[in-house]
């Protein structure tokens, strides 16, 4: 089981806008924009990265039910803004590893000992400049 949604909250409100002001200048961070699938308000939340052969993987620490999973799933597209730079992101994924073999050791641990499974790749556009709906 990922998570509890009293923890979400808790970093929602403090840990994520503390984060927010480091994450795109720290390796394993980054900044993850994205379009509310009803408002369609443009929201940035700081996340943990980790590159693959294509663009990104994200450890679903809260599971795919969040409300910045569905948006991403919903539009299809959003932004990882990274040390490296800005990367529009379309494609997303959600898949399941039991075991986490994707993760570096460390997060393997600290990750399967919290119940977490679930993972969400993005795909950099490499054509894309901007995040568009």
């Amino acid at each position: 089981m990922p998570l509890s949604p009293r923890v979400a909250q808790f970093n929602k409100r403090f840990t994520n806008r503390i984060t927010q002001l480091f994450a795109a200048r720290v390796p394993g961070f980054a900044l993850l924009t994205h379009i509310g699938r009803k408002s369609g308000k443009v929201y940035t939340i700081p996340i943990n990265v980790f590159r693959t052969a294509t663009g990104y993987r994200l450890a679903l620490t809260y599971g795919p039910e969040t409300d910045w999973v569905r948006n991403v799933l919903a539009a299809g597209v959003c932004t990882i803004r990274t040390r490296r730079g800005l990367d529009v992101c379309r494609n997303p994924y959600v898949g399941t590893d039991p075991d986490n073999r994707w993760a570096p050791w460390l997060v393997r641990q600290i990750i399967g000992r919290a119940g977490v499974t679930q993972y969400l790749d993005l795909t950099i556009d490499e054509t894309a400049h901007g995040l568009t709906k």
